[in-house]
């Protein structure tokens, strides 16, 4: 398998995973923020939240590294 074919198919694999990443992630303001009466204190993230939140991150990066190779490898 050769380098280039292998970055696309990382490419393609972590931009789906961070889709789908960033749609499970609880929305941090409600319909009310909108209006100016947010009515939520801030929460650290803890637990599943956290762990979804840092491998979100983690995709993000290997994604936008995936293409940077992809433009540096012919």
């Amino acid at each position: 398998m050769q380098i280039g074919n292998f970055l696309e198919m990382l490419t393609f694999v972590s931009a789906i995973l961070t889709i789908i990443l960033i749609l499970l992630q609880q929305r941090g303001a409600s319909l009310g923020a909108g209006f100016g009466s947010s009515g939520e204190l801030y929460t650290t993230r803890r637990g599943l939240e956290k762990s979804l939140f840092i491998t979100t991150i983690v995709f993000a990066v290997v994604f936008v590294l995936s293409i940077l190779g992809l433009l540096i490898i012919p």
